[in-house]
């Protein structure tokens, strides 16, 4: 691609536009083709490597955290935080604005834990008086959950603000930050959660195949017992690598390898600031591409993420999702269905190994599909025009 320092994927792969899987650079598939023992020395080692690795990225106060990676997908990891530092009588207020907020609500009623639900909707993030009053009316309330970055809807909710209303009101923080984590800032010493939750295969520009937890040493001591799971447990994962070194359970021995070069290019493009800075102008670049032909994002821009970005359907009939979704296939790119449930929608991620000038193409392709689809406006229904301003007020 012209000017881009990022090479094309290999054997015409497309780009992956999604909040991960994402399209992933040589090394970090390369990394992934020597076989490894589990409990041989090189792979603990390796393992050693990576938690320390990912300690480094949440800033001063690291050393009263440890690091802790969990088999599975990211929703296995959700669940692994939340059965483990919540008690069995703990509370917890889920601050949702998505389908993952109301996924961990659902991962609550199913552990049997306690909850209280803030639903936002698609449009807008919970707010710090929002969770100071809930808190101010339920001190049964004992821990406070938030999603980092919605992507949903793609909307990133103001974590600072609510880990300050909620340690003013004496509740710990839990922090889903699936998506976020490695590309916008997180730093124990300033937001102070009890725990917090990523994967392997987002921000880092990994693979799948595990997540992680990063929390204070005594919330891990204090979460002895209390796990509704055998294998989610991250109390009993964390004691058995302090004392071994080794994962309970078989490791997913290539994803970890290929992890752990995924961090080596993250510290070479900066860090946390450096990878969110490419995010970044990623993003401004399709916003301001996508708007020029008609398209409308679902989010006002003080809320509109790095990671993803929301678009309405155009409201002309020519339109249909699937047809857009190959066209742009054809092009080399694959965006994301929406998952809004008030009005049709697309997605179309940042992230992953891309730049400005992919996703310059990426605006160039969206424009092409229009043409091929006899669409001559991306404008969209009134009506989700009109139901944004009236959530939005």
């Amino acid at each position: 691609m012209k000017n881009s320092p990022i090479p094309k994927p290999k054997l015409g792969e497309p780009y992956l536009l999604t909040p991960g899987p994402l399209t992933t650079s040589y090394k970090v598939k390369e990394a992934m083709l020597r076989d490894w023992g589990s409990w041989d020395d090189e792979f603990r080692a390796m393992t050693r490597d990576m938690r320390s690795r990912l300690l480094d990225l949440i800033g001063p106060g690291s050393d009263m955290y440890d690091c802790v990676p969990i088999q599975g997908s990211g929703s296995y990891c959700v669940e692994a935080m939340l059965g483990s530092f919540v008690p069995k009588d703990g509370k917890v207020l889920v601050l949702a604005n998505g389908a993952y907020g109301l996924r961990a609500a659902a991962t609550l009623k199913c552990i049997g834990r306690t909850y209280h639900l803030l639903d936002k909707g698609d449009y807008l993030p919970p707010r710090g008086d929002e969770v100071a009053e809930i808190l101010s009316q339920d001190a049964a309330i004992s821990h406070v959950l938030i999603i980092h970055c919605e992507t949903s809807s793609g909307i990133l909710n103001p974590v600072q603000e609510l880990a300050d209303a909620a340690h003013a009101a004496g509740r710990k923080v839990l922090i889903d930050s699936m998506s976020a984590f490695g590309a916008i800032p997180l730093e124990a010493e300033t937001v102070k959660y009890a725990a917090m939750v990523s994967s392997a295969n987002k921000c880092i520009e990994g693979v799948p195949g595990f997540g992680f937890v990063i929390a204070r040493k005594d919330e891990l001591v204090a979460a002895k017992g209390n796990s509704h799971s055998l294998s989610l447990d991250v109390e009993a994962q964390w004691s058995a690598m302090e004392k071994t070194g080794q994962w309970r359970f078989t490791p997913p021995t290539h994803v970890v390898a290929a992890f752990v070069e995924a961090l080596k290019g993250h510290k070479a493009e900066g860090g946390v600031a450096g990878r969110g800075a490419r995010y970044y102008l990623n993003r401004d670049t399709m916003v301001s591409g996508m708007r020029e032909l008609g398209f409308e994002t679902l989010l006002d821009d003080r809320w509109l993420s790095p990671i993803i970005v929301t678009f309405f359907c155009p409201a002309d009939p020519k339109f249909s999702f699937n047809g857009f979704y190959e066209a742009m296939k054809d092009k080399g790119f694959i965006i994301y269905p929406g998952k809004l449930t008030v009005v049709d929608s697309f997605r179309v991620g940042c992230i992953g190994q891309l730049d400005h000038y992919v996703t310059h193409e990426v605006v160039k392709a969206a424009s092409d599909a229009l043409t091929h689809m006899g669409v001559l406006s991306a404008a969209p229904p009134a009506a989700a025009l009109k139901e944004r301003k009236k959530l939005a007020a």
